[in-house]
């Protein structure tokens, strides 16, 4: 179902003021231009027609930005169907890596160095607790997937990791790890690990200066470790909501009007009541664009036994050593969009008559197109 109100509605509002925006540097502009123009006549379409009926639909294109609330339906799902036929028949835990709001200031001027610093120092630790004989003594896996906000559009940049409950041996043998419970490994010596990691890592991209080494290291950082998923298709489920999120869906915003934007949100500190907020336009604007990312910069990143250059060969041996064959591939049923579709006949009877050019609404499109079936 569409939504009613949109971010692009926002951006539209005030887009002379946003255009001025102290805050909002050039790449972030030009990805909060892509979100304005996102389905209009700014960036071109098609006219189609009906060959039985005779009805006429406009389509215009889309932006196709990772930022954008509207265009990331297809991309999830690509991506899913993608990842169903790597899923291991192991039991999955979900660890969370958090920066400190220290480094806020620092992520907003340099996110790239921060954010390559956060992969690196999460995929070490896990690593080297991996490693250790005493929790694993194999060579892990993770999926990390950034996100850089909370349920309100502050900053809050953080990993969502998916890892495996256990590894490959030097012998490439597949070992389970440890745990009990809820805990791959001990969060608490996993966070104090993670700090010295990440300050080291932040340092060979960076000269941060003395004062805010120190105030990292006087912070108590969090690792946050969920109960495992019950089953690997979970973990698909799990993956199809975080994925390809942007800072906020055009779901949940609730009114605009020429000052304020009111949205939804849940407080997960009273039990993810559902809570409502309202911000002044611009600061709504401002805090979305803080989560515009870096051109280039990715945000999913596969590493060790799930990494590109090994999953070819670490899946299908791990199936072989737990003796259990790789599934078939199951149909994805999806709700996808049918060009051909006509609403009117409830028939693939749609062709394109006409394209139209980006830049500009279409002017007397109707007037100059003779139509024949």
């Amino acid at each position: 179902m569409k939504a009613r109100f949109e971010v692009a509605h926002v951006l539209k509002q005030h887009w002379a003021e946003v255009e001025k925006h102290p805050h909002i540097n050039s790449w972030q502009l030009r990805t909060l231009s892509a979100l304005k123009r996102c389905r209009t006549a700014d960036l071109g379409g098609h006219v189609d027609a009906c060959t039985d009926c005779g009805s006429i639909r406009i389509s215009y294109n889309s932006c196709r930005n990772r930022h954008c609330p509207k265009c990331q339906g297809k991309n999830r799902e690509d991506w899913i169907a993608k990842r169903e036929a790597e899923l291991l028949p192991v039991p999955y835990f979900h660890v969370v890596f958090t920066l400190p709001d220290t480094l806020n200031q620092l992520a907003l001027h340099q996110p790239k160095a921060v954010y390559d610093s956060l992969f690196e120092a999460s995929w070490q630790t896990v690593a080297c607790f991996a490693k250790d004989p005493k929790h694993l003594g194999a060579k892990p896996g993770m999926i990390a997937i950034l996100h850089t906000w909370g349920q309100t559009i502050s900053f809050h940049p953080h990993l969502h990791c998916i890892v495996p409950g256990g590894g490959l041996t030097k012998y490439q043998k597949w070992k389970t790890a440890k745990s009990k419970g809820k805990y791959l490994f001990p969060v608490m010596a996993m966070s104090k690990v993670f700090r010295a990691k990440y300050v080291k890592a932040l340092k060979s991209r960076i000269n941060p200066d003395k004062e805010l080494i120190n105030a990292l290291f006087q912070k108590e950082w969090v690792v946050y470790a969920k109960r495992p998923f019950g089953h690997p298709k979970a973990v698909l489920e799990y993956l199809g909501r975080y994925t390809h999120k942007v800072a906020i869906s055009n779901h949940r915003i609730l009114d605009i009007d020429q000052k304020r934007t009111s949205f939804s949100y849940k407080d997960y500190r009273q039990g993810a009541q559902k809570l409502e907020m309202t911000l002044d336009n611009l600061e709504f604007i401002r805090r979305f664009s803080m989560h515009i990312l870096p051109k280039g910069l990715v945000r999913i990143r596969h590493f060790g036994i799930l990494a590109s250059s090994s999953k070819l060969i670490t899946i299908p041996l791990i199936h072989q050593e737990l003796g259990i064959p790789i599934p078939e591939k199951e149909p994805r049923i999806l709700e996808t969009y049918k060009p051909r579709y006509c609403s009117c006949c409830q028939k693939e009877t749609m062709v394109s008559i006409q394209r139209l050019p980006k830049r500009g609404p279409p002017k007397a499109v109707f007037s100059t197109v003779t139509i024949q079936f």
